[in-house]
C-alpha cells in the first residue's frame, strides 16, 4: 500500500495525474447561436451590474453574481443573453432570446453535467416559450421537472428568470 501511495504522490507532485476533465457536450457554439439570431457582425452590448442589479441578480440566482457586467447583443424589439449556471456540479450555458418582455426561444449551447442532458430536448425547452416575469421576479408558469435532472432544470428556470429580467434592465 505504501508503494501505491508513493507512486500517487510522485505523479501528482510532477503533475503527471490530474483528474479527469469534466465533459463538455457543446450542442451549439455561443457565437453560431448568436449569428443565427442577428448575423455575425453584430456587436455585443453591455449592461453594467450595479449595486441595485446585483442585489436582484443574488435574489434570482440564490448566490452573488460571477461578474460586473454582463454582455448581451440586442436591437429594439429582441435581445439574446447568453447564460451560465452550475446545476448539480457543473456550468450549463444556454442561450436565450427575449421578445417584448416574454422568453421567443432557449436552447442549451453546452451541457457539462454527466446527467440530465434531457434539459436540451425540445419537449421540454417548449415550456419556455412565452414565459414573463410575474411578482418576485419569479416566472408566470411552472415549469415541468425531469426525473434524475432536478438542479439542471432549477439551473434553466433560474437562467430563464435572469434573461427576464436583464432583458427589462437593458430597455430602462
Amino acid at each position: 500500500m505504501k508503494t501505491r501511495e508513493s507512486i500517487g504522490i510522485l505523479l501528482l507532485a510532477f503533475g503527471l495525474w490530474a483528474p479527469a476533465p469534466a465533459r463538455a457536450d457543446v450542442y451549439q457554439e455561443p457565437e453560431a447561436f448568436i449569428a443565427e439570431i442577428f448575423g455575425s457582425n453584430t456587436p455585443p452590448k453591455v449592461l453594467w451590474l450595479t449595486k441595485e442589479i446585483q442585489a436582484e441578480v443574488t435574489a434570482i440566482l440564490g448566490h452573488p453574481p460571477m461578474q460586473l457586467r454582463q454582455r448581451y447583443w440586442g436591437d429594439a424589439k429582441r435581445t439574446v443573453w447568453l447564460l451560465e449556471e452550475t446545476g448539480k456540479e457543473e456550468p450549463i450555458t444556454a442561450g436565450f432570446v427575449v421578445v417584448d418582455g416574454r422568453i421567443d426561444h432557449v436552447r442549451v449551447l453546452i451541457y457539462r453535467e454527466s446527467r440530465g442532458q434531457e434539459i436540451r430536448q425540445p419537449a421540454f425547452l417548449r415550456q419556455f416559450k412565452d414565459a414573463r416575469l410575474a411578482r418576485g421576479a419569479r416566472l408566470d408558469r411552472d415549469i415541468d421537472g425531469i426525473a434524475g435532472a432536478t438542479l439542471s432544470v432549477g439551473a434553466m428556470e433560474r437562467m430563464a428568470r435572469l434573461a427576464l429580467y436583464f432583458d427589462a434592465r437593458s430597455r430602462n
